[in-house]
Formats: structure tokens, sequence, C-alpha cells
């Protein structure tokens, strides 16, 4: 006669029960250090993107202006294609709104530019932006910064602003909105743009932003453009 007892589970079946927790956790781990863009494509992560020009964002300035307010990401005066635009449909495009508690980026555009977004939720983020920051102290007057903080609480991004005492230009993204403007799919991401806005080429992650790297990038940045500057006459 046999008996019946509990049965232990098979070591092939523990196995692959915890390989199926870990590439869980893992896949959570990298949503949080990324943000849902509504376009298609990653900033930073092609080439094709090199050279297009700029969307134009006018975006609540983090220390200055009223953050309940979302970006402006007008791009010209008229909600439709008709022409003559109707008078029902006219706006305010974002780099004609008064600069007053906002930073218009058309405003950064008579140098090479640096835009960095970024934010808390479920990422580390902070440590590149001191970076972004104290890099900038050595370019001031040659190049153009500015921070962006994508979706976080605006008393928490004017507290980390104050905390951290960046000196650069920082902006307030809201509802995102810029953020997807410029397919901004994880953080950080940084963007590094001839003078006239016209993309140069993008960097994400940490591990691609360190302080030697950035600064490197930089200085790629001032050549290219000098040589830019140099085939336009």
């Amino acid at each position: 006669m046999s008996t019946t007892g509990p049965q232990r589970p098979r070591p092939g079946r523990r196995y692959s029960t915890f390989v199926g927790i870990a590439f869980l956790i893992l896949i959570v781990v990298a949503t949080l250090n990324t943000i849902r863009t509504e376009g298609g494509g990653t900033l930073g992560a092609g080439e094709d993107e090199r050279g297009m020009a700029l969307p134009e964002f006018a975006i609540p300035d983090a220390r200055t202006g009223p953050l309940d307010r979302d970006a402006n990401i007008f791009q010209d005066d008229c909600s439709t294609s008709e022409n003559p635009c109707p008078s029902d449909a006219r706006r305010t495009p974002a780099c004609r709104i008064p600069p007053k508690g906002a930073i218009r980026v058309c405003d950064l555009f008579d140098r090479p530019l640096v835009i960095s977004f970024w934010f808390t939720s479920g990422a580390d983020c902070l440590p590149t932006q001191d970076i972004v920051d104290r890099v900038a102290s050595r370019y001031r007057g040659r190049v153009n910064f500015l921070s962006i903080d994508v979706r976080d609480d605006p008393a928490d991004v004017r507290r980390i602003v104050d905390e951290h005492g960046w000196r650069i230009p920082v902006g307030y993204d809201r509802d995102g909105a810029v953020s997807d403007l410029y397919l901004v799919g994880g953080c950080p991401t940084v963007a590094f743009a001839y003078p006239g806005g016209i993309l140069g080429f993008a960097k994400v992650g940490t591990e691609e932003l360190s302080e030697p790297q950035l600064s490197g990038d930089i200085q790629q940045l001032l050549r290219q453009s000098h040589q830019r500057a140099r085939e336009d006459r």
C-alpha cells in the first residue's frame, strides 16, 4: 500500500518562479525611470533627430513663475489651417507671450544651448542636474543652459532648486507637454543644440552624463557650432 504525503516543489519549478519574479522587478524599475511620451521615438536614441529645429515653448519659471499653469507649446498663431486665420482661432504662440514669470526657449537660441530634462518619481536624476549646473558655470557667456522638471509636485521642485543651489534657469513642465514635444523618454535626458535652435545631439542616462563626459560634449558642441558658423559665411 502506498501513501501520499505533501509534495515538495521541484527545483526546476522553484527556479522558474524566481526568474519570473526577478524579471518582473526589472521591468518595474525600468518603467519607473522612464516617462510616457505620446509621440513615437525617444530623444537621444537615434541619429535621425540630428539637425532638426527645436520646437518652441514657453515654460513657467520654477523660481519666480506661477507653477499652477501649463507650458505654452503653440508653434504658430492659429489653431486651424485656414488662411486667413479666423478671429476666434487666434492664439499667442510660445515665443510671443510676455516673458514675466516664464522662460521662452527662443530667447536662448542666440548661443549653443543645453537643455536637461529630469524628474524625481522613481529615478535618481538629481546628481546629474548638479553636474549640469557645475559645468554650466565654466561656460557662462558662451553656452546657454536650461533645466526642466517634468511633472513633479511644484512645492518639491522649488524646494529642490533651493536646496541644491542651482544657478541655471529651471522650468516646470507641469503636464509633461514639453517633454512629450521633445520625445523625452528617460531621466536624465540632455539635448545639445546649435545657435538658432538646431539639435546637434542628445544623451540619455547617467552613464553617458558624467562630469568629464558632459564637459567633452559641450566642447564638441562649441566646436561644431563654430564650424557651422564658418560654413554659413
